[in-house]
């Protein structure tokens, strides 16, 4: 059994903040004496559905794009990999404002081009858009496991007369399942707790009337949704656990052979997903610029999205470090990192809501961006302690010990060979909370201090408002900036993957 040290007490206070807000929405649940039964099938069979379908979505679009650019001969896979992986930069509620604006009756390609097409709304339309921007969490799980595949299995069953279909459905694919369930799972967490796609679309959800409860002053009845909401990511949480995992040693790399008809369909298919997730959203949003100009725009509001944001991105690395420290350093601190990483399946607005009851009890913490900081962090603490604990698992005692050795300080030992191991983790995990704070919505919306106007809450009152062309700026410029987040998080990982080819790890 490993010692308890310093690192597994923080890492256990940090455990315990996670759940303080599920303890907090209990409390407050306590006081709720309406019968939502009726009301809690509906929501459930509709929370329920759109997940499905859209895990079910990104797991049809993702699966393929992992194989296409992990395995497959096709020209410049860097090229395809870094263009499939962007809607990861574009929140799924522009693409979802987009689509509401641009189809339908008087929508924007009605009106540009007199063609008159079906709108893009409720139940089928929330699952097209949510899949569209969460298909690349399973691309990118997918191609991660598929990197451990040994490519001399699939070349045995071709000898034998295995067709390529047959392989990749009998033998390749059930072999990374356990990527595929990791990549579906984040996207069953998003679509759960994604707020605005479903309420531009107008769909009724758990997030959407958690959200309308809180506005209504209702703190007991939203407590009581989220909870029952959290019930059902728990659910999700179990069912993937039983997700078997396989480890395999790939001695000869995978590659798959495509005759042109297939590479060109293959192809098609992929820009079919780009104009969806990428082009239309950047005609749209372009068009309003055209037209409408970019006056009236506040640039202090791209600050108040980015210095949020950024210090949360800090705080969660700093926080993340004594969480993965412990992690790897037996059983007690694994326990640990898992309740300490369960905010990400508490979505936002359920977050948002059991916060926003503590701050109003402390004077000194409601309407502040301390309140605001402290949301992204317990929300998005998973997204750093991943890579964080991969860098630690790295650091080997027996380095510092040489340091010190050779006469370095504690301090030079720490920085000269500690903190460039830990930086490739810490830039991938800051990065990657970085761009999810800059684009988190409900949290912001119940959090943030009086005044402070963000490029999120700028797009959400637009929307309310109707004023579609002042969507444009905010629109763009959170693109911009995410795309700037994204990359750094890609160059993290692979900063990660090369040192780890180079250690032969």
């Amino acid at each position: 059994m490993s010692r308890f040290s310093l690192s597994h007490f923080a890492s256990a206070l940090v455990a315990l903040a996670v759940l303080a807000p599920v303890a907090v929405l209990v409390v407050l649940a306590l006081g709720a004496d309406v019968d939502l039964r009726g009301e809690t099938v509906r929501l459930v069979a509709n929370t329920l559905g759109v997940t499905v379908l859209t895990v079910m979505g990104a797991v049809a679009i993702g699966v393929p794009m992992a194989l296409a650019t992990a395995h497959c001969n096709l020209p410049r896979r860097r090229l395809w990999l870094a263009l499939l992986a962007a809607p990861l930069a574009v929140p799924s509620y522009i693409g979802a404002f987009a689509y509401f604006a641009a189809f339908g009756t008087g929508g924007e390609i009605e009106t540009l081009t007199g063609a008159a097409v079906p709108a893009v709304r409720g139940f089928g339309g929330t699952a097209l858009v949510m899949t569209l921007y969460t298909y690349p969490f399973v691309m990118l799980a997918t191609r991660a496991a598929l990197s451990q595949l040994d490519g001399r299995t699939v070349e045995a069953a071709r000898s034998l007369g295995a067709t390529l279909p047959v392989v990749l459905l009998r033998i390749v694919l059930p072999r990374v399942r356990s990527g595929i369930a990791g990549g579906a799972l984040l996207v069953a967490l998003y679509a759960m707790s994604d707020f605005a796609t479903p309420a531009i679309l107008g769909l009724d959800t758990f997030i959407r009337s958690i959200y309308v409860e809180y506005n209504a002053f209702g703190l007991a009845r939203a407590a009581l949704l989220s909870l029952q909401l959290l019930a059902l990511v728990a659910f999700v949480l179990l069912l993937e656990s039983r997700v078997g995992v396989e480890r395999e040693a790939a001695q000869e790399k995978l590659e798959i052979t495509l005759g042109p008809r297939a590479r060109t369909v293959l192809m098609a298919f992929m820009l079919v997903v780009l104009a969806a997730s990428l082009l239309l959203p950047a005609l749209v949003f372009g068009v309003w610029l055209w037209r409408d100009g970019a006056g009236g725009f506040d640039p202090w509001l791209a600050w108040n999205s980015a210095y949020p944001a950024l210090l949360a991105a800090l705080v969660t690395v700093f926080v993340a470090l004594p969480v993965a420290h412990a992690a790897v350093r037996g059983k007690v601190g694994r326990w640990l990192e898992r309740i300490a990483t369960l905010g990400f399946g508490i979505p936002g607005i359920v977050m948002g809501t059991a916060l926003l009851y503590v701050g109003l009890q402390l004077d000194f913490l409601y309407q502040t961006v301390a309140l605001l900081v402290l949301g992204y962090v317990l929300r998005f603490l998973p997204l750093a302690v991943g890579p964080v604990r991969n860098c630690v698992a790295r650091l080997d005692a027996n380095l510092l010990a040489a340091a010190r050795n050779l006469g370095a300080s504690p301090f030079e030992a720490f920085t000269r060979v500690s903190v460039p191991l830990l930086l490739p983790g810490a830039i991938a995990g800051g990065a990657l909370v970085f761009l999810e704070a800059m684009r988190e919505l409900p949290i912001t919306l119940l959090l943030r201090p009086t005044g402070l106007e963000t490029l999120t809450t700028e797009l959400w009152q637009v929307y309310e408002a109707g004023y579609f062309g002042r969507a444009a700026v905010p629109g763009l410029l959170l693109i911009a900036i995410s795309s700037v987040a994204l990359v750094f998080m890609l160059s993290g990982e692979d900063r990660l993957t090369t040192r780890k080819a180079s250690r032969g790890i």
